[in-house]
């Protein structure tokens, strides 16, 4: 007759399996919509990357829309979002809370451009990608409108400004957008990326107190 640990060790087993599987799905999904994009990624293709059958996927993820919203979901409430959330709130000075959070999206972008890409091609087409979208542009803007809440609280911005427009400013040079343009379009390395927005954000939010100006880098290596 099975015991009481025989049962415990037996579920834990089973959610140890299933969490397993989920990983799996999830990193199938997302290396397919990547490199294949949404629409040509079937959930027979999705099954076939993670070796489960193709009802697994549907039990799972939800098929394809529910997957990417999982993604999307699961990369905003990461523990480094909560990381990067206390880094802003203990911040003290100014400028090295500016380059923290331009570092911060850039890593982000970075390790996420090619499915961001997909999802923004995706979204004027289909609902699911949509909200996956709004999902990812809320987290963004948390983030930032936190970033600018700090930095009018430590008295940083220029004169004129508040934090609304500060939250504003950020969204405008930070968004997947600002990097796509800076990258794709104009090929430029995600360094040379860096260190424009973070130089020219700089100038256009902070006012000299508790900061070290520097003009804004134009030229350089891509």
């Amino acid at each position: 007759m099975p015991t009481r640990s025989s049962k415990s060790a037996g579920a834990s087993r089973r959610a140890e399996y299933a969490a397993a599987t989920r990983r799996a799905i999830h990193e199938a999904a997302r290396e397919l919509f990547s490199a294949q994009g949404y629409f040509a990624t079937t959930v027979d293709d999705i099954a076939a990357a993670a070796r489960v059958a193709p009802a697994t996927v549907y039990a799972v993820g939800g098929g394809k829309q529910g997957l990417l919203k999982a993604i999307i979901e699961a990369r905003t409430t990461a523990p480094d979002v909560a990381e990067t959330h206390a880094r802003i709130a203990a911040a003290t000075d100014a400028a090295e809370l500016l380059r923290f959070i331009v570092n911060a999206t850039r890593i982000r972008f970075e390790h996420s451009r090619d499915l961001m890409r997909v999802v923004a091609d995706t979204a004027p087409h289909d609902a699911g990608a949509a909200q996956a979208l709004r999902t990812a542009q809320a987290s963004l803007r948390d983030g930032l409108t936190r970033t600018a809440r700090r930095l009018a609280e430590l008295g940083a911005l220029r004169p004129g400004a508040d934090a609304e427009e500060a939250a504003e400013t950020l969204w405008f040079y930070l968004n997947n957008n600002a990097y796509f343009t800076l990258t794709d379009d104009n090929g430029w390395s995600l360094e040379k990326a860096e260190r424009w927005l973070r130089d020219s954000l700089h100038h256009a939010l902070l006012n000299g107190v508790n900061t070290t100006p520097r003009p804004p880098v134009i030229s350089g290596p891509r």
